[in-house]
């Protein structure tokens, strides 16, 4: 019968005063108890919503019924069927608006704590599974797959499953894409990226680093060299700035920068031979979960961080844990504050940075009420670092290198909703499509275009009939 305790177990984690001053992960992630008390909360519906809401359809109530018998292996390789990085999307999905958001429990009490029983689960399989999965049988076709994200990772992992020769090529010298090089330690600790790399290469993946698809070689060649299929996962790593006065100061990042530096090149640490710059008083301009992730990682850094925001508080788009968890950190939050002009000395510096007042007028186009400049309302605060966190777009080098290839106005690929692109046995998802999105919804893409391209390559008669 299961446990009708209306809240969730809460997920035990550092102390805001402590963690504020360390790169250390936050959630300390569920104690075998905690956990099946948690999963004894889960009603098992017959029907499922919550794997409706889940972008690759885990099996959700068969995992957490095996989590109640102490099958954490077994709950494991039924998340496992589905998603190629449990560890990950147990960390940082937003489950809240997908899995949790569509459980039954969450109409009168609490949602069942689905991403923190599916952290439970990966991290227990880590620590104890004896081996590693076995690489299938080879059909001998040859798929490459450009990026390393969760789109391509799951892509790859998807089609070495069914005996695929994947190859995936990276363009930074480790894997991960924004797993690497986005999201910090204290959210998502490299090694468990790591360590979720090598389970897809002990399915038979092969990854290679430090090549630039555009570059290095083109999608053509990857052809010529005997890949039947290539998905394009290269995410949207081109940051957006916010074209004011003083955005060239010396002082000035781009969200993207500042956390490649500190999360793939550990600048953080004291002995880091690419240190980044250090502010006492850092603005973060923007309001959604690459903003967070930028201004508690510098106030670990020691600043005073502010973030700014044009809209209040109710339309922050970041996840809510995020936001309180800056909160508790001491990151103060300058709402209906919009910059105009970032300060600077005659060194080029940053000295601070001009904000004016907004209010909330009529909901724009996606029901969003639209912020309106309040005329007059100018006024100065100090700053010695700016971060710029407004938004990122895919890079055009495979538009610029890849003939044929379709793609939208704001530089995405054009894609099918099965990942299908303008050219055969060229496939594409995650934010390389979509422009900047969640890590699940990037697996979900890559999921699809996996399903496409092996349903594509059997019609096309491309894979040895067992």
């Amino acid at each position: 019968m299961a446990n009708l305790t209306a809240n969730r177990v809460k997920m035990p984690s550092q102390d805001p005063a402590v963690r504020s001053g360390n790169f250390l992960e936050v959630a300390l992630g569920y104690t075998e108890e905690e956990a099946l008390l948690e999963a004894s909360r889960c009603l098992s519906c017959k029907h499922k919503p919550c794997v409706a809401g889940c972008p690759v359809g885990i099996d959700i109530p068969s995992f957490i019924q095996k989590i109640t018998q102490k099958d954490y292996e077994g709950a494991y390789q039924i998340i496992q069927n589905s998603s190629s990085l449990p560890a990950v999307c147990g960390r940082v999905c937003p489950q809240e608006n997908q899995c949790e958001g569509k459980c039954v429990r969450g109409v009168k009490s609490a949602p069942v704590a689905i991403g923190n029983l599916e952290r439970f689960v990966a991290d227990y399989h880590n620590a104890n599974a004896a081996s590693g999965a076995k690489k299938p049988l080879s059909n001998g076709v040859k798929v490459a797959v450009v990026g390393s994200g969760p789109a391509g990772l799951t892509f790859a992992g998807d089609l070495a499953k069914k005996g695929y020769e994947v190859t995936v090529f990276e363009a930074l010298h480790k894997a991960g894409g924004v797993l690497s090089y986005g999201i910090p330690e204290f959210r998502l600790p490299k090694s468990i990226v790591e360590k979720e790399v090598e389970n897809l290469k002990a399915l038979g993946v092969t990854v290679v680093t430090d090549v630039v698809i555009g570059r290095t070689f083109t999608v053509e060649d990857l052809k010529a060299e005997g890949y039947k299929a290539v998905f394009l996962g290269s995410g949207a790593g081109l940051p957006r700035f916010m074209n004011i006065p003083g955005e060239n100061l010396c002082g000035v990042f781009s969200a993207n920068e500042y956390l490649t530096r500190i999360n793939l090149m550990k600048a953080y640490e004291e002995t880091s031979a690419t240190p980044v710059m250090r502010g006492q008083n850092v603005i973060v301009v923007g309001g959604g979960n690459v903003a967070m992730d930028a201004a508690r990682s510098a106030k670990r850094l020691g600043a005073d961080v502010t973030i700014v925001y044009r809209r209040s508080m109710e339309e922050l788009p970041a996840r809510k844990e995020e936001v309180e968890h800056a909160k508790e950190e001491g990151v103060n939050f300058a709402l209906l504050r919009n910059p105009v002009e970032i300060l600077g000395n005659e060194n080029k510096f940053v000295t601070g940075v001009r904000l004016i007042k907004m209010e909330l007028g009529e909901p724009d186009e996606r029901g969003r009420r639209a912020p309106v400049v309040i005329p007059g309302s100018e006024y100065d605060i100090p700053a010695d670092l700016v971060i710029v966190a407004v938004g990122t777009s895919p890079n055009p080098l495979l538009k610029k290198t890849t003939p044929g290839l379709a793609t939208e106005k704001f530089g995405g690929i054009t894609a099918d909703e099965e990942g299908r692109t303008s050219l055969p046995f060229v496939y594409a998802g995650g934010d390389a499509v979509t422009g900047a999105a969640t890590v699940i919804l990037a697996m979900g893409a890559g999921k699809l275009a996996a399903k496409a391209a092996h349903e594509d390559l059997v019609k096309a008669g491309l894979v040895p009939q067992k």
